[in-house]
């Protein structure tokens, strides 16, 4: 039995925050040590400022933790080896760089420095490499790694075995998604009932960049982005959970709609060599019924960690059409941060 890795959650309160703790309680290589939250909360035990909002068990384990503040390491009074943050990117860049400059390693959701060239960005069954870029990150006390917008997450996935099969010259997709992506506070009920919100504030441009990168190449320690296009209209929708993206790809050779689901489903990378406890054995599972995936249905498949796809045709044009639905907390966020921690580790990079 190796001794478990001591880590604390920064953002602890939040939904994303909330997963962690859930997905943490009983975690085979980390053990949770400290739980942040912001001013207003530090100083109360876990039960009492946080509202548990997630289709999950309350983690009683964490009940007594006395939450600290997370814009202040020193309050700290427990060694830690790794930080997970869930903190909003508005505040996000100035607090994790505290950590950093105290040596300890980040894993972070938040968007700031998602671009930069030595951060690797990950969706660890897509370019599980590019943590290679940690060997040439030098210039804070501890390393940090990020993982991509929730709707770059869960379109990643299907497009990686596509790539590395067929090439892919362009990509156009249209999302519909879930409101927990816009936080517990982040739409008025009045505004997203019986409604469809066709704009989501730099959505389209995150998954426009992020998703090159991550789709990119390793050469001399730097990423080269994928030289495909890619068009994105983002939009919001009345679902809780889950979002819902409507992808065709230009292919660079012509191929069939049975061919790209045989490609789907054999699709394995180096989490499932691994074994990881948060990956799912099938990253990518492929729907028959014309009326799948769905959200609802969907969601958890994979403990929330698989993207599910289905109405998969090759069009007149020779474009592949998918549906894809992947969880936006869990693929989108929190359980791609644990599983790309997990990965860190048995990499040695932790």
């Amino acid at each position: 039995m190796m001794d478990k890795v001591k880590v604390a959650v920064l953002g602890s309160t939040g939904m994303a925050g909330q997963w962690f703790a859930s997905l943490l309680e009983n975690h085979p290589y980390f053990e949770v040590v400290a739980l942040g939250a912001s001013k207003r909360s530090a100083g109360k035990k876990y039960k009492e400022v946080v509202k548990w909002i997630i289709p999950k068990p309350f983690p009683e384990k964490f009940k007594d933790y006395v939450v600290f503040d997370a814009s202040n390491p020193d309050q700290l009074t427990e060694k830690v080896d790794l930080i997970f943050s869930a903190l909003p990117s508005e505040v996000a860049a100035d607090i994790e760089l505290k950590y950093l400059k105290k040596g300890i390693p980040v894993v972070s959701n938040a968007s700031p420095f998602r671009l930069e060239p030595d951060v690797p960005l990950m969706n660890p069954e897509v370019n599980s490499e590019h943590l290679e870029l940690l060997k040439y990150q030098t210039r804070w006390g501890a390393k940090l790694v990020k993982n991509p917008n929730c709707t770059t997450a869960v379109l990643t996935l299907p497009l990686k075995p596509i790539l590395d099969e067929f090439g892919i010259e362009e990509i156009s997709v249209v999302t519909m998604q879930a409101i927990s992506g816009a936080g517990f506070a982040g739409l008025p009920a009045y505004s997203i009932v019986d409604n469809i919100i066709p704009y989501i504030s730099k959505e389209e441009y995150k998954v426009k960049v992020e998703s090159v990168k991550i789709l990119g190449k390793l050469e001399n320690g730097k990423i080269k982005p994928s030289k495909f296009s890619i068009e994105a209209t983002t939009t919001r929708v009345p679902v809780l959970d889950s979002h819902t993206e409507v992808i065709y790809i230009k292919p660079k050779r012509s191929v069939d709609a049975n061919l790209v689901k045989d490609v789907l489903v054999e699709f394995r990378s180096r989490p499932q060599e691994l074994s990881l406890p948060t990956a799912p054995p099938s990253p990518i599972i492929v729907r028959e019924e014309e009326d799948r995936p769905q959200p609802r249905l969907d969601r958890y498949n994979g403990n929330g960690m698989s993207v599910t796809v289905g109405r998969i045709e090759v069009m007149e044009s020779g474009r592949i059409r998918m549906v894809a639905v992947g969880h936006n907390l869990l693929r989108g966020a929190s359980g791609v941060s644990l599983l790309t921690a997990e990965l860190m580790l048995k990499e040695g990079y932790i």
